[in-house]
């Protein structure tokens, strides 16, 4: 297992562990999430203060489903289980469940993971929580070849 594979498992253990202070140990101090939303700060501080509102307000776990590791990256396939507490994208809070489909990319520098990238499929949370309707499902038999 590469140091970037131990390093990323290790962030999200600590997240589903609901310790987010212990991610300040497993990045650096100019780390750069690049899957913060707009106007978040970066650096070690601003993330893990991240992670305690995705940990403790969302209530977000991860079930990990893949890992790739080459060098000093490691992608990370994995769904987030979590409860609508917040209306951080701009819906009022439902406190319904939902389990939205991620990746995640990190890269590591020497011992230390030094950026993020992150992908999430917030529209379906916000289907699945009912912020949201669902739009119907094209009849694809009538669609031009």
């Amino acid at each position: 297992m590469t140091k970037a594979e131990v390093l990323a498992l290790a962030v999200l253990d600590a997240m589903n562990n609901r310790r987010p202070e212990e991610v300040a140990g497993l990045v650096t101090e100019d780390f750069v999430d690049h899957g913060a939303p707009p106007g978040i700060p970066q650096g070690r501080q601003a993330y893990v203060a991240t992670l305690g509102f995705v940990t403790e307000v969302l209530k977000i776990r991860y079930a990990v489903h893949d890992i790739v590791a080459d060098g000093d990256k490691v992608a990370v396939r994995a769904t987030a289980h979590g409860v609508h507490n917040s209306d951080h994208l701009g819906f009022p809070a439902t406190g319904r469940p939902y389990a939205m489909p991620t990746m995640h990319l990190f890269r590591a520098e020497g011992d230390l993971l030094a950026e993020h990238w992150g992908v999430r499929d917030e529209l379906s949370a916000l289907w699945q929580v009912g912020a949201l309707e669902r739009p119907p499902v094209p009849d694809l038999s009538t669609q031009p070849a």
